[in-house]
């Protein structure tokens, strides 16, 4: 039976925890009493807790994040009241910034900040002299260069079945108010070489998914150049994703991403608003006219599949401001536009304005904006179901053709917000709507709301739905559709994942 047992509940299974891999592979000596297992939020927690206990660990290391703190709070209740002498160390995000938002009282240890080299301390004091250890383990800054990498640590089924995340640096040097990376404002490089050796070792494991976590990963133009023909030298099919800043893209790294082919390379670009007074006053970089060119670089001249973010409820930014930015990067690219709701991160200095602006968070995970004094909470409530409903409709690819048709002869956020109204009176629900239920609802809005021609919009829908071959049209898209029906299934093959697969049709 192991010793020390690192466990987190991640959002989803294809999530796997490169935080635990870390704290493992820098567990030294230790490292042999040491067991991984993960959960994710949707298990029950009394079977968590039961898998857990069965492994008999004297320290119980568990990942404390946005998305499972809640879960976490219950979980240690659990463990401590079955188990009283099992050590419950907490770290994380959501443990590491004082005063804890949900109830973290039940564990024994809170370890802050990066925990590679605390952690290992803890467990070493633990076991050599018991009792001694302080319950708030004060944040130590690992030199990133001496730790052991995690990535031996993926089995063979997460290789073939999950999301790889690996990094090559630490930190960001940008001071957004919102984002907890703004914390560390010094970049910290892993040594390009290891790094390298590293993702080579995985790829030649059968690693095909592959997601780096680097906050700004094209600061860096010589380490993103040899990262980047690392991949370009290797043959499709495989997806890797970079989270980038929209305003540098100097020559050599244009170069190399126009020549990644379709369905390999996913960018997600932070933009969260374009209005430049919201922006400063959040401290946040915004170069208009460099954004606006290097857009139309990813969207023309790369194949690159976009991921744009926008946040509304910025402190100074009303919805026609947020209106304002998702049409205009509409007009800027096809890509996803992910809408985004401002949360309260612990840590953070967004807290600053909330006397100013009237900012009203929600006190429970993931702390997010209810209200402000531009924005009042129904209207929130409504861009909510706005953003879900965008979502389901832009943002997957099944209608990205037909959805256009909403804002035809408007604005696409005037136009998508009317929608939206509608979609929700006469569902009230933003959950559970089939593909064929939303192709119908659409039908049936721009018919008979907005007065459209049937046949243009079902040929329109069914174009968009067919894109996918195998797939059923409803009746009444059959009934006026002019687009040829097809029956033939699509054969499955190593392919992007979904969304990335209909944006390429």
């Amino acid at each position: 039976m192991p010793d020390i047992v690192l466990t987190t509940l991640n959002a989803r299974y294809i999530h796997a925890s490169i935080g635990l891999r870390s704290l493992l592979a820098n567990l030294q000596e230790l490292e042999s009493e040491a067991k991984i297992i993960e959960f994710t939020t949707a298990d029950r927690l009394q079977d968590v807790a039961e898998k857990i206990l069965a492994l008999h660990p004297h320290i119980l290391g568990i990942g404390v994040y946005i998305w499972n703190a809640l879960h976490v709070e219950q979980l240690t209740q659990i463990i401590k009241i079955l188990s009283p002498a099992t050590i419950v160390v907490l770290g994380g995000p959501e443990a590491s910034h004082l005063p804890h938002r949900v109830n973290l009282d039940g564990a024994d240890h809170i370890v802050q900040g990066e925990g590679e080299t605390s952690f290992y301390r803890l467990c070493r004091t633990l076991s050599d002299h018991p009792g001694t250890a302080e319950r708030i383990i004060a944040p130590i800054l690992p030199d990133i260069n001496t730790l052991h990498p995690p990535y031996d640590y993926y089995s063979d089924e997460d290789i073939q079945h999950r999301t790889l995340y690996v990094e090559a640096s630490r930190g960001c040097p940008y001071t957004c108010e919102f984002c907890l990376s703004s914390i560390d404002k010094q970049v910290r490089y892993f040594d390009i070489d290891c790094f390298l050796n590293s993702l080579e070792s995985l790829w030649q494991r059968g690693a095909r998914n592959i997601k780096f976590i680097d906050r700004t990963f094209n600061l860096n133009t010589e380490r993103v150049i040899r990262i980047l023909d690392f991949f370009l030298a290797k043959s499709p099919p495989y997806l890797v994703h970079f989270e980038v800043v929209p305003d540098y893209f100097p020559a050599p790294i244009k170069q190399r991403l126009s020549q990644f082919p379709p369905g390999a390379l996913q960018l997600e670009v932070g933009i969260q608003t374009l209005n430049g007074q919201v922006a400063k006053a959040i401290h946040r970089k915004l170069d208009m006219e460099k954004l606006k060119e290097n857009l139309h670089f990813l969207e023309h001249q790369t194949n690159a599949h976009l991921h744009l973010d926008l946040i509304v409820g910025l402190p100074g930014e009303p919805l026609e401001s947020f209106g304002s930015n998702l049409n205009t990067l509409t007009t800027l690219t096809t890509g996803e536009i992910q809408l985004g709701v401002l949360k309260k991160l612990s840590g953070t200095t967004i807290n600053r304005h909330d006397r100013v602006h009237n900012m009203v968070y929600s006190p429970l995970p993931p702390y997010e904006i209810l209200a402000n004094d531009l924005i009042d909470f129904a209207a929130m409530q409504q861009f909510k179901r706005f953003a879900r409903f965008w979502d389901l409709l832009y943002n997957s690819g099944n209608f990205s053709g037909s959805v256009t048709l909403l804002w035809q002869d408007t604005d696409t956020y005037s136009g998508f917000a009317d929608f939206s109204s509608w979609l929700y009176q006469n569902t009230l629900t933003t959950w559970q709507i089939s593909l064929r239920r939303m192709a119908e609802l659409l039908f049936h809005y721009l018919v008979d709301e907005k007065q459209m021609s049937p046949v243009t919009v079902a040929d329109s829908i069914a174009a968009d739905i067919q894109k996918i071959q195998g797939r059923r049209l409803p009746p009444v898209i059959r009934e006026y559709t002019t687009v040829p029906l097809l029956k033939t299934k699509q054969k499955k093959s190593a392919s992007p994942g979904k969304r990335q697969q209909k944006h390429l049709l």
